[in-house]
């Protein structure tokens, strides 16, 4: 039995006006340059922070699974229709994308690259985030999803940090349309299959799908397509060969957004693929988890052996998103709530992570860890804010991690048993290693010599407070006060796990995580 999907419309509409405001403002910044523009920007990333802080604040946790509120739609042309609405699992991806933005647009000023176009395709490529977190439609998502690609494309292009960046252009088009390409498949086969049992037109909506039990001989075909499409994105072993050499070459200015791109990924199997496809999920799941497993050890091997920082948090990348997509295949509502709190966590610590790098190469002009250190004593704020961003990725308490380590476990070992969940943990302590290492080596080990005469030594700017002040209070906030993000994903997650009840055993008794009582 399917999820049953309905729509309940809101007061007002704030999912539109969180697509329109940064779409209209990359129109507007298009003709703008300089300190105009980057105010536009500056008010732009903070009317959105309104908006989805007012989403959060008027939606209604309560509401059972499948509603969608704040409920939208518009019918376009043909197939295509407008359908928007959030549950919770929307409202926590809205609101950290809009955290993100503000972040991109406060590095671009520290960059100095407010005088060109930089942050018209910033606010583009926001737009186009906020439609996949926000859209019931499928084709939507898809169409949405290679604008997002090609806007990515085009500032690692235009602003790279490296003289060298085609290469790892090159591999990152072939990665991504080749995954598009496979989503487009499934999509329209999913689109087709529906039109020929309801005997009407093409449909890829949400609702529509759900109604409409996929026959048994397309179930596994759409999900391998539409598994593979956003694998890709996700990053998934082996599909993940594109995201270090990217994040060494492209610009570290859209670090965050671009980041947030990756969750797109998982947002779109637990929006489209879970509930239109249980069947072959529930058939599958443990070879998609063995795959995942195998990137946690295979990633974290190779970031142990890297010595440019920014190689090595893609490679945590790669390592961390297998533990969380270990924990979606899991299809227990516990690792489901954990994994949907892990890429909470790896948005912010991530996009910390990189953009604490950033403002290192800024001053060093390297980020290779053999010509690194000492740089605590010239920005200190900005060592903490790698410190606490690298902790939240390993789980320590007082971060988003722990809980959410906590629950991929507990729902880990009822699905897996305790070999996979041991060997999860284990890729965790491996991670620990390798990101407290480039903090010792980068932050407090001995300075290079007569390289670091050439560095930009000054006192820490206006900028640079912003952005390590935003990731630490951001982080900490988050991980010290879990209950409410819990609350908000709760009900999701309770359906999306009903569908899989005869996988989702349960404990006799679960201990709470942080002291934060479960839902």
């Amino acid at each position: 039995m399917g999820m049953n999907f309905t729509g309940l419309a809101g007061p007002w509409p704030l999912a539109a006006g969180l697509q329109l405001v940064p779409l209209l403002a990359a129109l507007l910044l298009m003709r703008l340059r300089g300190q105009p523009a980057f105010g536009l920007a500056l008010l732009a990333v903070t009317l959105e922070l309104g908006l989805a802080t007012a989403l959060y604040l008027h939606f209604d946790p309560g509401q059972a699974a499948g509603v969608m509120q704040f409920s939208e739609h518009l019918p376009l042309f043909g197939a295509l229709q407008y359908h928007a609405g959030v549950d919770g699992m929307s409202v926590l991806f809205v609101l950290l994308s809009a955290v993100l933005g503000f972040l991109s647009v406060v590095f671009v000023l520290f960059r100095q690259l407010h005088g060109t176009t930089i942050l018209a395709v910033i606010m583009a490529l926001q737009a186009t985030l906020m439609s996949q977190f926000l859209t019931l439609d499928l084709l939507w998502f898809c169409l949405m999803g290679m604008l997002q690609v090609l806007l990515t494309a085009y500032l690692s292009w235009r602003w790279p940090t490296s003289a060298d960046v085609l290469p790892a252009l090159s591999r990152y088009l072939q990665f991504m349309f080749t995954g598009l390409l496979l989503l487009l498949g499934g999509t329209l086969i999913l689109g087709w299959s529906h039109a020929d049992q309801q005997g009407g037109g093409l449909s890829f909506d949400l609702f529509a799908l759900t109604r409409q039990p996929v026959p048994d001989s397309l179930q596994e075909l759409c999900f391998f397509l539409l598994f593979y499409g956003l694998a890709v994105r996700i990053p998934l072993f082996p599909l993940h060969g594109w995201l270090p050499d990217l994040l060494m070459q492209g610009s570290v200015a859209i670090v965050p957004i671009s980041l947030l791109g990756l969750k797109v990924g998982v947002y779109g199997l637990l929006r489209f693929v879970f509930p239109i496809l249980p069947q072959a999920v529930e058939k599958w799941h443990f070879v998609a988890a063995g795959f995942a497993m195998i990137g946690v050890f295979y990633a974290a091997l190779l970031a142990l052996r890297s010595t440019n920082l920014r190689r090595l948090l893609g490679y945590a990348v790669i390592s961390h998103t297998g533990i969380l997509t270990v924990g979606l295949f899991a299809l227990h509502p516990s690792a489901l709530k954990g994994s949907l709190l892990l890429a909470l966590n790896f948005g912010l610590a991530i996009s910390g992570l990189l953009l604490m790098t950033g403002l290192v190469w800024q001053r060093t002009s390297t980020t290779n860890l053999l010509r690194l250190g000492g740089m605590f004593d010239h920005i200190p704020l900005v060592g903490v804010a790698f410190l606490v961003a690298g902790l939240a990725i390993v789980g320590m308490p007082g971060t988003p991690g722990f809980d959410a380590v906590h629950f991929v476990l507990e729902g880990s070992i009822l699905s897996f048993g305790a070999t996979v969940t041991i060997a999860a943990a284990l890729g965790n302590l491996i991670a620990a290693g390798f990101l407290l290492h480039s903090f010792q080596r980068a932050f407090m080990g001995a300075p290079p010599g007569n390289r670091a005469i050439h560095w930009n030594t000054s006192p820490s700017q206006l900028t640079e407070k912003v952005l390590a002040g935003t990731v630490i209070l951001v982080t900490l906030a988050v991980g010290f006060y879990s209950k409410p993000w819990l609350e908000l994903i709760n009900q999701p997650v309770q359906g999306l796990g009903a569908l899989f009840a005869a996988e989702a055993p349960t404990l006799p008794e679960t201990l709470p995580a942080t002291g934060a009582p479960q839902p």
